[in-house]
């Protein structure tokens, strides 16, 4: 972007090369052929680059509509005001043959006559590459890029590199355009149409004949009009090379080929004094700015290469301006861009929400949430994108994770084009590291529409992608290390009291470690060489603090799922605490306890001792298992069969005596009591080896469990 310039300012409708046209303040003729103008812009975006740069590289270009006609207009004096956004430039203007010179009779005060263009040379096509990749590439609504005659039109585009420039030769089709006579009485009309916001070019093309067999050749005090095939420029500012045109030949003012026309530079406005035919056109290019090029994400490498970079990313988010309750976003599309970011270039907006009416308000329900949606800081970049504004694909930093509010736009089409990655530093502003119900929402169809997000954690100090298993609905945030290892893992869990850390840690070690070494010599789907190991708790203290901690120091994919208790203070809130050893997780309002619940995803469950929470997760695997929600996989329960005993018999066996679990008695086959990690292994080693007596067809166990001697 351009420097010390906002990008709230910067999301602007025009190009920052070029300015609005500009009108006569007044005019002086000066001979039959030359005249002088004052002519004036207003309403200059602050992000046009002439405001910047050196003036001797800002230029006055002449309508096209009056170069075809023979009137060139070339600057004198230019005074540029960045402060009221407008500028005053003295022109002046030659006429170039008869039907100039009536012309130039009738040009009056308020007639529009030409922009500046700012020739920026750090904007300069400077490697053919940067345009040879665009040939056979077309925009959302199928217009080419970048071609010279059509779609795949490339090969008649000469691309070569000249001093350091691109330049682009178009081969001049044979012939010259030329007028009828009723172009004089067309004139006082056009004179008047300069005034108003008519398309002027169209008109004149009504009194042009082409003449296929006149010689490309410049007579004295005539204006040599050429035509090439249609140029269909979308990523780059065309110019015509003065300087490489054959000796002899100028082209008009009219010489810059703006971006925003589907079929510009067919005609090109020639004068001078020179015996030699023309033969092409050099063109030069300036390229636009960087959100506005139509570049893709995969040609990024330096974008790419900078967002693997932790240490980048996390600089990258220092930059959002204070303070922190803020939202604040930016949209990025080149590494460079991204390395150099100031606060400045963020989008930044104060909270706003409030609550909305609801039931029986509709309409006022729906105006509110606009407004909302308005007021995110993320929404000028994804409006601009869906606008066809921004056109290049990047990547959108924010503050903090989209509102689902976000959800219509962020999945628009155009949107879903163009937006390739959403990073975030902080899950919610209003529940700080967790997660409601609709915030994960968002991220499952985020996932599911392909646009990754990844959470920029200050706890960790890691970048966490957002991955959802295989035939699943939930996923966890990951480290960028270990995403490969998730998905393909098979996962254990624990479950069991955030009070206590009990006698189990040197048993449980023993277990893991005895699947890891089981592994290679097993050959089943979810224990073999090739399958790595995760495991799941609820990550806060007590024995899901054991859990893992043993699992990271076994280098088994430490993870959990973390809820927030923290609006019932009236209760102990242990599990708001978080333990220190943990690498992948999810959080989780406590509203959504069961969909937290049901989003532990395990393979293989292990039951220590706990209490109510641990009851209602041991019931939960019980229902899984009744309706097929998961597979007849062993249940491991370490402790004394007493204390299970009392826990989960007399239930069971109530249950059995009332008749309300005929049919599913055959679950009681599922849950292994054990109490060394020996024990707990052979129940394993059996059941991959498919010699365990579990699932539907084998018995039921009278105490709701086996019993492990």
């Amino acid at each position: 972007m351009t420097a010390d310039l906002p990008y709230e300012s910067y999301l602007h409708p025009g190009y920052d090369l070029v300015s609005p046209d500009g009108v006569i303040t007044s005019i002086t003729r000066l001979t039959d052929q030359t005249a002088e103008a004052i002519v004036f812009i207003e309403n200059i975006s602050p992000a046009f680059v002439g405001f910047q740069i050196d003036a001797s590289l800002v230029f006055f270009n002449i309508k096209s509509t009056l170069a075809q006609l023979g009137v060139d207009g070339i600057g004198q004096t230019y005074e540029l005001n960045a402060k009221t956004h407008t500028a005053q430039i003295k022109v002046l203007l030659l006429a170039i043959g008869g039907i100039a010179e009536e012309l130039l009779k009738l040009l009056a005060p308020g007639a529009s006559i030409g922009k500046l263009f700012a020739a920026d040379d750090r904007r300069r096509v400077r490697n053919p590459d940067y345009l040879s990749r665009l040939f056979g590439r077309a925009d959302r609504r199928g217009s080419p890029l970048l071609s010279l005659g059509g779609l795949h039109g490339s090969s008649d585009l000469i691309l070569d590199k000249i001093e350091g420039r691109t330049i682009a030769y178009l081969t001049l089709q044979n012939g010259c355009l030329t007028y009828n006579k009723s172009i004089y009485s067309f004139l006082p009309m056009l004179a008047k149409a300069l005034s108003t916001k008519l398309d002027t070019r169209n008109l004149i093309r009504l009194h042009q004949e082409w003449r296929p067999n006149m010689p490309r050749k410049i007579e004295e005090n005539e204006i040599l009009l050429l035509r090439t095939l249609p140029l269909h420029i979308r990523t780059v500012f065309g110019r015509v090379a003065d300087k490489l045109l054959p000796h002899g030949y100028k082209h008009t003012t009219a010489s810059v080929l703006q971006p925003d026309t589907h079929a510009s530079g067919d005609i090109y406005e020639l004068y001078g004094s020179s015996k030699r035919e023309i033969t092409d056109i050099p063109l030069e290019f300036y390229t636009l700015e960087p959100f506005r090029e139509h570049v893709f994400f995969s040609d990024r490498d330096q974008l790419q290469s900078s967002l693997e970079d932790n240490a980048a990313l996390f600089k990258a988010f220092s930059t959002a301006p204070p303070p922190l309750n803020n939202h604040a976003a930016v949209f990025v599309v080149k590494g460079e861009q991204m390395l150099k970011l100031a606060p400045e270039d963020w989008i930044s907006r104060e909270p706003g929400f409030q609550e909305f009416p609801g039931y029986g308000q509709a309409p006022r329900q729906a105006l509110m949430v606009e407004r909302f949606i308005k007021q995110q800081a993320s929404y000028p970049f994804l409006k601009a994108i869906d606008d066809d504004f921004i056109t290049s694909q990047g990547v959108l930093f924010t503050r903090y994770f989209p509102s689902p509010f976000m959800k219509r736009l962020l999945l628009s089409d155009q949107v879903q084009r163009c937006l390739k990655r959403v990073y975030f530093q902080r899950p919610s502003a209003s529940y700080g590291d967790f997660f409601s119900a609709e915030d994960r929402a968002l991220l499952h169809d985020l996932d599911r529409f392909g646009i990754p997000a990844y959470w920029v954690d200050e706890t960790s100090g890691k970048i966490l992608e957002y991955v959802q298993k295989p035939d699943r609905d939930s996923g966890l945030f990951v480290p960028l290390d270990q995403v490969d290892a998730f998905l393909k893992a098979t996962v254990f869990g624990i479950y069991g009291s955030n009070l206590l850390e009990g006698d189990f840690e040197q048993e449980l070690r023993r277990l893991l470690e005895g699947l890891l070494a089981m592994r290679p010599e097993m050959r089943h789907p979810l224990l073999n060489a090739q399958t790595p190991l995760a495991l799941v708790t609820g990550g806060g203290p007590g024995v899901m603090t054991v859990g893992n901690r043993i699992a990271k120091e076994l280098h088994i994919l430490s993870c959990a799922n973390i809820v927030d208790f923290s609006h019932s203070s009236d209760h102990l809130v242990n599990e708001q605490v978080q333990n220190s050893y943990i690498d992948a997780k999810m959080t989780y309002r406590l509203d959504k306890l069961v969909e937290r619940q049901a989003e532990f995803n395990l393979d293989f469950p292990i039951f220590l001792t706990g209490g109510i929470g641990t009851d209602f997760e041991y019931c939960l695997e019980e229902v899984r298992r009744k309706v097929s929600a998961s597979p007849p996989n062993p249940i491991l329960l370490f402790g004394s069969q007493d204390y299970w005993r009392s826990k989960v018999t007399s239930r069971f066996r109530c249950n059995l005596e009332s008749g309300t679990i005929k049919g599913s008695e055959w679950i009681s086959n599922c849950f292994y009591c054990v109490q060394t990690a020996q024990q707990g292994l052979r129940i394993y080693h059996d059941f991959f080896q498919g010699k365990l007596a579990i699932g539907r067809e084998s018995p039921m166990h009278s105490e709701g469990f086996v019993q492990i001697i």
